[in-house]
C-alpha cells in the first residue's frame, strides 16, 4: 500500500486525545419523521428525544464558536481553542454512546435524554464555563453562552416521511446563486429546499427510508453514511451556474482586477496526512476527527508554530509559496484498510476505505470584479465551508460538487454520480474580503467575508486575492439498487456528520514570501496570468 502513516509530533504527550466513535452496527438509526429543522437552534425544550418510533441518526449541538466575540485576547486564545476542540470531542464521545445504544433508545425514548443528552449537556456547560472564565481573566466575559449547552438527536434529512408514498425524492436540482456571481452572497440561503431533488423516484424512492441502515450492499459501512439519498445523477441536474470565462473566474467575474496567479503544489506528493487542524485546534492531537490531505507546506500538524511553517519545505514548484492548503480526504468505502484503519481520525471514527488521491489539484488566486486587490497579510488563516454543516445548519456551508464536462451544474448537499468518462470535481472558492487588521478571529470566520453580489466588500473590508481550489478525482461511480448504495465515495467527516457532502470544507494559511505575494497582487491587478 502506497500510503504512509501520519507525521506525529514529538509533543504528542501534551495532546488531548479524543475517544473513538464507532460505526453504527446492525440496522443503523435512520430518521423517519423529524419535525425539528437542521437550520434552527435547539432550545432546552426542543432538545428532547422524539418518540421511539421516530428513529434518529445523529447528535446535533449548537456551534459555540459562532457566538464568541470577534477578538479573543491573546491571554485567552490557547484555552479557548482547547475548549472548543474539547466540545467537539465531547460530541464524538456522545455519538459513540448513541451508536452503541440504538436498541435501548428504540425501546425507551427517555434513555437518550438520561444516558446521552443529559451527561453531554453537563460536560458542555463545564467547557463553556471555562471559555467564559478564560475571557474574563483577560477582559469581559461573553454573555449567554450557557444557552448553547443543550444538544438534540437529529434525524437524517434524506429519510422520507412515512406518509411520503412511492414518489422518492423528486425535487429538481436548483443551485440558486452559488458561484454564478457571488459565491458567498446567498450561499447559506435555502440549500435545504433547493438541493433536495434530482433523484428519480422509480430508482430511489419507495422503500429507501424503511431499511436504510440495514444491508447496504457491497462493503459499505452500515449506519454511519453516506446513503443513497446523498447521491444524484449529475445528468438530472439543471445548469445552475454561469460558465467560467477564459481565466476561470467563476466567482468574481470579468471586470476589475482580471489577472490570475497559479501555484502548482502537486496532489500531496509526500503522503502527508493527519487528523489535526492547526487553525481550529492548535495543540490538540486529532482535533479534526477526520484525515486531511496536505499540499504546500510540509510541516503542518497541530503543534506547528508560525516559525515552523516559515522554515518548512514546500511541495509547491515556486519555493516562495510555503502556504499550507488542506482538505478532508475523499474515500471509497470498498472494505479495504488504509494506513489509518485502526487510528483516530480514520477507521476508529468511521472514516473507512481507500483514500483517493486527486488527479489534479488546481490552486489559483483571482481578482475582484470591482477593482484592485491588496496583499494578504502573512499567516492569514481562512476556512471555507463548514465541517458541521449537517447538524448545525448551512449558514457557513460552501461545498461544491460536480463532474468534469458538466461543471455548470454544481451541487452543495449531494454527491454527483458522473457519467462514464467524466470525473468527480470538488471546488472551493474562498472568502476574498479581509477586515484589514486580523489574521484570525475567534470563530475563524469574522475576519474575512465573501464579496457582495456586485463584487464589493462590506463593512469597510478590503478585497484580497480570492483563492480557488479545484480537485479532480477518478472516483468509481456508486451503484444504487433498491434504494441502497454500494461502494460509495464520501468525504471524511466528524463521526456525527455522517459523511454528508455539505460538510466539505477547505483550509488555508498564507505563508507566501512577501515579495512573491506582492508579485501576485501586481499580476492580478495588471490583468496578467502568472505562476
Amino acid at each position: 500500500m502506497r500510503r504512509t502513516t501520519r507525521k506525529r509530533s514529538t509533543l504528542a504527550n501534551r495532546a488531548i486525545v479524543a475517544s473513538a466513535a464507532l460505526i453504527l452496527g446492525g440496522g443503523g438509526l435512520v430518521a423517519v419523521n423529524m419535525n425539528a429543522s437542521a437550520h434552527e437552534g435547539q432550545s432546552g425544550d426542543q432538545a428532547k428525544t422524539k418518540a421511539a418510533g421516530q428513529q434518529m441518526s445523529t447528535i446535533a449541538c449548537p456551534d459555540v464558536s459562532l457566538s464568541l466575540p470577534k477578538d479573543v485576547p491573546d491571554r485567552a486564545r490557547a484555552e479557548v481553542d482547547r475548549e472548543l476542540a474539547n466540545l467537539d470531542t465531547q460530541v464524538t464521545e456522545a455519538y459513540k454512546r448513541f451508536a452503541d445504544s440504538k436498541q435501548a433508545i428504540e425501546q425507551d425514548a427517555s434513555f437518550a435524554d438520561n444516558a446521552i443528552l443529559g451527561p453531554l449537556k453537563s460536560k458542555r456547560v463545564a467547557a463553556i464555563d471555562r471559555i467564559s472564565i478564560a475571557f474574563g481573566r483577560a477582559g469581559d466575559k461573553p454573555q449567554g453562552l450557557e444557552k448553547l449547552a443543550p444538544c438534540a438527536l437529529k434525524a437524517d434529512d434524506n429519510a422520507p416521511d412515512t406518509n411520503a408514498g412511492e414518489g422518492g425524492q423528486d425535487g429538481g436540482q436548483n443551485g440558486g446563486d452559488q458561484g454564478g456571481g457571488d459565491q458567498g452572497g446567498d450561499q447559506g440561503g435555502d440549500q435545504g429546499d433547493n438541493q433536495q431533488g434530482g433523484q428519480d423516484g422509480g430508482d430511489q424512492g419507495g422503500d429507501q427510508g424503511g431499511d436504510q441502515g440495514g444491508d447496504q450492499g457491497g462493503d459499505q459501512q452500515q449506519g454511519n453514511g453516506p446513503e443513497a439519498g446523498d447521491f444524484v445523477d449529475i445528468n438530472s441536474v439543471q445548469p445552475n451556474v454561469a460558465p467560467a470565462n477564459g481565466n476561470g473566474l467563476k466567482a468574481n467575474g470579468q471586470g476589475g482586477s482580471t489577472g490570475t496567479f497559479t501555484s502548482s503544489c502537486g496532489t500531496n506528493p509526500n503522503n502527508l496526512f493527519n487528523s489535526d487542524n492547526l487553525i481550529v485546534a492548535p495543540g490538540v492531537d486529532n482535533g479534526a476527527h477526520h484525515t486531511h490531505d496536505y499540499v504546500g507546506n510540509q510541516d503542518n500538524d497541530a503543534f506547528s508554530s508560525d516559525e515552523d511553517l516559515a522554515n518548512a519545505e514546500t511541495s509547491c514548484t515556486n519555493q516562495g509559496d510555503k502556504s499550507t492548503y488542506y482538505w478532508p480526504v475523499l474515500r471509497v468505502q470498498d472494505g479495504k484498510d488504509e494506513f489509518d484503519a485502526a487510528e483516530q481520525g480514520g477507521g476508529a471514527e468511521g472514516n473507512i476505505g481507500t483514500i483517493l488521491e486527486a488527479e489534479q489539484a488546481e490552486i489559483k488566486f483571482v481578482g475582484n470584479k470591482q477593482g484592485d486587490v491588496v496583499a494578504m497579510p502573512k499567516l492569514l488563516r481562512i476556512i471555507t465551508g463548514a465541517a458541521n454543516a449537517f447538524t448545525n445548519g448551512d449558514a457557513n456551508a460552501n461545498a461544491s460538487w460536480s463532474c468534469t464536462g458538466l461543471e455548470d451544474r454544481q451541487l452543495t448537499d449531494k454527491y454527483p454520480i458522473c457519467p462514464q468518462g467524466s470525473k468527480v470535481v470538488r471546488t472551493a472558492n474562498f472568502q476574498s474580503c479581509w477586515d484589514g487588521q486580523n489574521i484570525d478571529s475567534a470563530n475563524h470566520r469574522d475576519h474575512v467575508d465573501f464579496v457582495q453580489a456586485d463584487g464589493t466588500c462590506a463593512n469597510g473590508f478590503q478585497a484580497i486575492p480570492q483563492l480557488q481550489i479545484r480537485l479532480v478525482y477518478n472516483a468509481p461511480a456508486p451503484v444504487i439498487q433498491n434504494g441502497q448504495v454500494q461502494n460509495p465515495f464520501a468525504v471524511d467527516s466528524f463521526p456525527e456528520q455522517l459523511h454528508k457532502p455539505i460538510t466539505d470544507h477547505n483550509d488555508f494559511i498564507n505563508v507566501f514570501d512577501e515579495n512573491l505575494m506582492n508579485e501576485m497582487v501586481e499580476c492580478i491587478n495588471g490583468g496578467q496570468q502568472c505562476q
